[in-house]
């Protein structure tokens, strides 16, 4: 079996998907963007760091190693165009990607996905070779909403989804009603920092993260871990709630022991419904 290339970018899912993949019995290659995958996360599996211009030494580093599949797995800031610095083979994709270079992440990533594609790699999304990361739909852990919370996940998943249609971002807080922040260019961090000025007295609001509608789900998933736990309490939030199914959660038990040492509901929801569902199915690590 050919092996599994990795395109890297930050934080623990490509080391996740690498073992995943190793576990399976299947061998992987790892290209590192450098300034964003972690080298702690790469190091335990072949790989090589690539510089995000260098779009010729990256296939051809996937192409010596016998890569067909492909992930593209963690999270990369885009950087401004001037600062891309192509190489000739990359000036030649981002003539093949055209107008996308300059829409959202969304549509890049799509461009990105079909190039690769006619470059001769099946590309497939992290959650397929990773399924146990995939956030099931219920309340996980101690902390259930009450209908207040309810109302704001349902006032957030509208919101989301707006911002999705446009290719904006992926997440919103919402509080007593109120849309505190929306996500843009800026992250989910910097988002709940944002709304913990902007909180009003009485009970915390919520963040709501959810997949784009017409998303590509092989790219750029939302995800949750236990440091979006500890921010969102940081921020006074009263929960998180995420699409099940279509979001990765770095680890589960930990976001558990997170969500239930702060008091916080953990809540994936079914994002095509109109009002959002749960039951308790997904409650334990």
């Amino acid at each position: 079996m050919a092996r599994l290339g990795i395109l890297a970018g930050g934080g623990p899912f490509p080391g996740r998907v690498a073992a995943a993949a190793v576990a399976a019995g299947r061998g992987v290659f790892i290209v590192a963007l450098r300034g964003f995958a972690e080298p702690s996360v790469v190091s335990a599996f072949p790989h090589a760091f690539a510089r995000m211009g260098a779009a010729g030494e990256i296939l051809a580093l996937l192409r010596a190693a016998e890569c067909t599949e492909l992930v593209l797995v963690g999270p990369v800031r885009r950087p401004p165009l001037m600062d891309l610095r192509p190489d000739a083979e990359g000036a030649r994709i981002m003539a093949r990607i055209g107008r996308a270079a300059f829409a959202g992440d969304d549509g890049l990533l799509a461009a990105v996905v079909r190039v690769l594609g006619e470059e001769g790699f099946r590309v497939v999304g992290a959650h397929e070779v990773l399924t146990e990361a995939v956030g099931p739909r219920g309340q996980m852990g101690r902390v259930a909403p009450d209908a207040a919370a309810l109302a704001d996940i349902e006032r957030g998943a509208a919101v989301v989804h707006a911002l999705g249609r446009v290719d904006v971002g992926q997440a919103c807080v919402v509080q007593q009603g109120v849309v505190l922040a929306v996500e843009a260019i800026e992250g989910t961090d910097a988002m709940l920092a944002r709304a913990a000025v902007l909180a009003r007295p009485g009970p915390g609001g919520v963040l709501v993260k959810l997949v784009k509608p017409g998303q590509d789900r092989r790219a750029d998933l939302p995800t949750v871990g236990p440091a979006t736990l500890r921010a969102a309490a940081a921020s006074g939030l009263r929960g998180v709630a995420f699409e099940a199914g279509g979001t990765l959660l770095t680890d589960r038990a930990a976001c558990i022991t997170e969500a239930d040492a702060a008091g916080l509901f953990l809540l994936g929801i079914d994002a095509t419904s109109a009002t959002p569902e749960f039951s308790d199915q997904g409650s334990s690590p």
